[in-house]
C-alpha cells in the first residue's frame, strides 16, 4: 500500500499547465483552474500557464517549448482525449514522448471506472517523459483533472511517496544522453 512519509523531505515540482479548447478562455477554464489549485495547494509550483486550440502541430509546439525550458518539470494537459475528430491531444503527445508512461491510462480508467462507470472508455488519457519531462493528458472536465490528480498525481509528485514516485526519478530521465 503506497502512503507518504513524513521523514522525509518534500520537493515542489515546476509544473505547467496547459488547456486544449476551442472554446474556453481564461475566465472560462474551469478545468485548468482546478489543477492549479491542486497543485499550489499541494505546493508544487505553477511555472507557466496557457490555452491553446485542438490543433495538433499547435499543441505539440507548446509541449516542445515548455519541455526545452528547464524550469518546466512536469506539463498537465486538460483537453482533447476524447473520440472526435477535434480530440488530438493524445496525438500531439505522442508526437513528443521519448517514453510513454502506458500505466497512467490503465489506472486513470480504473480511477474513472469508480466515478463514472462504463463512461471511462471515452477518455484516451496518457502520460509520458520527453526531454527530463513529465507530460500527461487528461480529460477535460473539472471531475477528471480532479480525480487524476487527487488519486494519482498528487502522490507521484510528492517526493515523500512510498514505495516510489516520480520525483525520486527525475535526475535520472536523461542518464541515457550522459557519456559513459
Amino acid at each position: 500500500m503506497s502512503r507518504i512519509d513524513e521523514s522525509l523531505p518534500f520537493h515542489p515540482v515546476r509544473i505547467a499547465v496547459l488547456t486544449v479548447s476551442d472554446t474556453r478562455t481564461p475566465e472560462t477554464d474551469r478545468s485548468g483552474d482546478t489543477l492549479v489549485e491542486r497543485l499550489t495547494g499541494a505546493g508544487h509550483l505553477l511555472m507557466a500557464r496557457g490555452i491553446v486550440q485542438d490543433d495538433r502541430a499547435t499543441i505539440a509546439a507548446r509541449l516542445r517549448a515548455w519541455i526545452a525550458d528547464p524550469e518546466v518539470d512536469a506539463i498537465l494537459t486538460t483537453g482533447g482525449t476524447g473520440l472526435t475528430g477535434r480530440d488530438v491531444t493524445v496525438e500531439a503527445h505522442r508526437d513528443v514522448y521519448e517514453k510513454e508512461i502506458e500505466a497512467f491510462g490503465t489506472v486513470f480508467t480504473i480511477v474513472s471506472m469508480q466515478k463514472i462507470g462504463t463512461s471511462a472508455v471515452q477518455s484516451r488519457a496518457c502520460g509520458g517523459v520527453a526531454g527530463g519531462t513529465y507530460l500527461f493528458a487528461l480529460p477535460g472536465s473539472p471531475g477528471a483533472c480532479r480525480d487524476a490528480w487527487d488519486d494519482i498525481l498528487q502522490f507521484q509528485f510528492d517526493s515523500r511517496h512510498r514505495p516510489c514516485n516520480f520525483v525520486e526519478i527525475m535526475p535520472r530521465l536523461e542518464e541515457h544522453l550522459r557519456r559513459k
